[in-house]
């Protein structure tokens, strides 16, 4: 079929917008890449740009031998994998009903669920009851507080309301209860959007550090990237850097920096093509009705 000249012009746009798009986002992770396999002596001569020179494992070498990476990084693993499952545990729990607009109070809970995602109590007050509760200190303390997203939820709720009602129907003329119906029919066909939340769910517990900062007194439960935002201040690898004689300090945390954060975000990345192919149908497909 023959295409039109505005629509040439405009898939040449996007095409363009679409490619400086990519290069702006990828730029900042080859550059650490780069950096980090690159030796001190190049970063400080300026000869760092898209790959690495005079390639070595140095940098990585002196981050594995840091006492806490590690521990940091099995405890990010295990607050990942963790609370994504609680997350969906609950939220699965929690949208199924709610997709049900028969049931007798939703309209009364859907109110709050919206109410809570524009308002919350405050850092503070969500402190004081974490502390009240025991929680301080403790992996529940990065577990339970972030259980249900609202935003998830909702999409979630969604997508189980879209769903064909004539299948529940036949289970249940068939003998099978809600929670049998939940189990073998809803969860099996929303995969879409568990995956999609999942993803969301994951990335939060992965990419977070505050919490950490704020509920954790104890440098071993401390997550892995609480230990990168350490690396970032200067104050986790001070005794790693005063020994490096003549070396720039300031060049030898840049390239450690580089480092960490290459450990820190291939893991995330790499788990984001596995659920791809469910995350676009599982967004759009949750949100088409409120």
């Amino acid at each position: 079929m023959n295409k039109s000249m505005s629509y040439k012009i405009f898939s040449t746009f996007n095409i363009v917008f679409m490619g400086l798009l990519l290069v702006i986002c990828l730029y900042p992770f080859l550059y650490m890449f780069a950096l980090s396999f690159s030796s001190t002596n190049a970063v400080l001569a300026g000869k760092v740009f898209l790959y690495p020179i005079e390639f070595h494992l140095g940098t990585y070498k002196t981050i594995f031998e840091y006492p806490n990476f590690f521990i940091a990084y099995r405890n990010t693993i295990f607050y990942t994998v963790v609370g994504t499952f609680i997350s969906l545990l609950m939220m699965i729990s929690f949208a199924y009903p709610l997709s049900k607009t028969w049931l007798k109070g939703r309209n009364i809970v859907m109110k709050f669920v919206i109410f809570s995602m524009f308002f919350s109590g405050g850092l503070i007050p969500n402190f004081l009851i974490v502390s009240w509760l025991g929680l301080t200190d403790t992996v529940f303390a990065m577990l339970l507080p972030f259980a249900i997203s609202q935003f998830n939820l909702i999409i979630l709720m969604n997508f189980v309301k879209n769903l064909p009602g004539s299948i529940e129907e036949a289970a249940i003329i068939d003998g099978m209860s809600y929670f049998g119906i939940l189990i073998k029919i809803i969860v099996p066909l929303s995969k879409p959007a568990i995956a999609t939340i999942s993803l969301y769910t994951a990335v939060f517990f992965w990419n977070d550090w505050f919490y950490g900062m704020i509920y954790m007194s104890s440098a071993q439960r401390y997550p892995v990237m609480l230990f990168l935002r350490n690396i970032m201040s200067g104050a986790s690898i001070r005794g790693a850097a005063s020994g490096s004689g003549s070396e720039d300090k300031t060049t030898i945390y840049a390239t450690l920096k580089s480092g960490a954060i290459i450990l820190t975000t291939v893991p995330i990345i790499i788990l984001y093509p596995f659920l791809q192919r469910y995350f676009i149908t599982g967004l759009t497909l949750g949100s088409v009705k409120g």
